[in-house]
């Protein structure tokens, strides 16, 4: 059985139980996930995982609007952390990264390489929580053959995105999933994920185990 390790926390969601949900979900497929709010205690050394995943929204909180919240959420990502990310990736780790995981670790102007795009104050926004559908476009193994979806959830809108990203699946015109190799690990990033109703959906459940499997460099056999 694949481990992972979920990094979970942060300010306006339920991320204990969208990290549940999430662990739920992968166990389908063999990954075996232990969560966390300590990202720099989790991240000062290698963990002994498979996969690492970023279900959080740690950041600086740098805005006026959020100083009420600084003292208790303000985050920023110690040298070692970044360095065992990357040390993860380079020993040929997955990461898989959720939703608000493209507003995490401002502090680091690596992460957006890495991620493959990233939150941009005040240039990028979301529309409320509610329903929206979800364009699943072709063309790689996690979302080959699936067929689009409904989903309530939030649709971030306007990130800024590196060159070579390639949309999975996507939204009203954006953007919300894609895959990319990373020195000789995987990346993967899904903007949904807001509640636990993203976890509701059968097709979307079934793309996140097969994005685990790619990740781990696994054959993609999960069925819609």
């Amino acid at each position: 059985m694949a481990r992972n390790l979920i990094l979970s926390g942060g300010p306006f969601h339920d991320f204990d139980a969208t990290s549940a949900a999430l662990a739920e979900v992968l166990a389908e497929v063999g990954v075996e996930s232990e969560v966390t709010e300590d990202i720099a205690g989790a991240l000062s050394e290698p963990p002994e995982v498979q996969l690492i995943t970023v279900n959080a929204l740690r950041w600086q909180m740098d805005l006026d609007r959020f100083a009420d919240l600084r003292d208790r959420w303000r985050f920023t990502l110690p040298a070692q952390a970044r360095t065992t990310l990357l040390d993860h990736l380079e020993q040929g780790g997955g990461l898989l990264c959720m939703h608000a995981a493209a507003i995490c670790f401002d502090d680091w102007q690596g992460w957006p390489r890495v991620l493959g795009g990233c939150w941009a104050w005040p240039k990028s926004h979301h529309p409320p929580l509610g329903w929206t559908g979800v364009r699943v476009h072709g063309g790689h193994p996690v979302v080959e053959g699936l067929r689009d979806f409904d989903v309530v959830d939030e649709v971030y809108s306007d990130l800024d995105l590196l060159p070579d990203v390639r949309p999975l699946a996507s939204s009203n015109g954006q953007p919300l999933m894609w895959a990319r190799p990373v020195r000789r690990g995987r990346v993967f990033y899904d903007a949904l994920g807001h509640d636990t109703r993203a976890y509701d959906n059968e097709v979307h459940r079934t793309l996140l185990q097969r994005a685990a499997l790619w990740l781990l460099k696994r054959p993609v056999t999960v069925r819609d």
